[in-house]
């Protein structure tokens, strides 16, 4: 539905268009939007620490098998991490709320004018109630199944921790270039009018790449809410604080970037990295490929 507040004769009606940061003035707050990427991002975190801790636990066939090369399976759960990724977009919820699914692109979004303060509060709030709801969930699936809890505690639950070997500035910077880099792609492929249709698949093929190179590091997080609800079944808040200002400062910069030229004309319309087409409005829940104006 298409909101619109009383006008004077002749004068537009006004739209809710949250996504294109432009909200209706009598509705600040979207809470169909902040619900569902609540959802979508407990899907990411879910499928994400699930493969992570497959591939990497000693406890599982392919974990003993891919142990012996380790950059193999760093590539691997980047891979697999950003398809869960991929999995949250496609969700009917994804699909509504944009799957943003981490605070670095929703804040990118905002210092790009696609939205609101508000929205963003929304949706950084959902995000990260949402990696600790799955956390959560998963912690209590190894009280019912306790080879589960053995393999999620043997990987931390996939918990990011920056290397010791090494000044902490490095995993910071690490954080900061890797979030700048994937917010670049992102805002690149969702604002090409032929590449756009790639964006929810990315993430995989740009942690695939980029895990081998610099994981050791920091564990190529870019996403506060996706450190932060292993860490809180983990209780890994070792330098925890590099996972919040090294992905914000990467996607301030990115976005400093894309205004800046520098890197030729990038243009986003809306908020969203999967079913485009909206023009910042929200989507019907159970019909969410469906455009305004649509009938059955």
């Amino acid at each position: 539905m298409v909101m619109t507040a009383t006008r004077l004769p002749g004068s537009h009606p006004i739209e809710d268009r949250p996504l294109a940061g432009a909200p209706h003035p009598d509705h600040p707050f979207h809470w169909k939007l902040y619900g569902c990427e609540l959802v979508a991002t407990v899907a990411l975190m879910i499928c994400g620490i699930v493969s992570v801790t497959v591939l990497t636990t000693p406890y599982t066939a392919i974990g003993r098998v891919l142990a012996p090369h380790p950059i193999v399976q760093t590539a691997l759960c980047g891979l697999f991490f950003g398809l869960s990724g991929t999995v949250a977009a496609f969700t009917p919820f994804g699909r509504v709320s944009g799957a943003h699914v981490s605070p670095s692109v929703s804040l990118a979004f905002s210092l790009a004018g696609r939205l609101g303060v508000v929205d963003l509060c929304g949706y950084v709030a959902a995000q990260m109630t949402g990696a600790w709801i799955a956390a959560l969930l998963l912690a209590a699936l190894g009280h019912v199944l306790p080879v589960w809890g053995r393999m999620a505690q043997a990987s931390a639950y996939a918990a990011t921790v920056p290397f010791s070997g090494v000044a902490i500035i490095w995993p910071l910077v690490t954080e900061m270039v890797l979030t700048a880099l994937l917010v670049l792609m992102l805002c690149y492929l969702a604002g090409h009018p032929v590449l756009k249709w790639v964006t929810p698949w990315a993430g995989g093929l740009f942690f695939l790449v980029c895990n081998p190179v610099s994981a050791w590091l920091s564990g190529n997080s870019s996403n506060l809410a996706r450190s932060f609800g292993p860490a809180m079944v983990a209780g890994q808040w070792e330098s925890f604080w590099i996972y919040a200002l090294g992905p914000f400062m990467g996607a301030a910069l990115a976005i400093w970037l894309i205004r800046s030229r520098l890197l030729g004309r990038i243009e986003v319309e809306e908020a969203r990295l999967v079913n485009f087409g909206h023009h910042g409005r929200i989507p019907p829940l159970l019909h969410p490929g469906r455009r305004a104006g649509e009938k059955d």
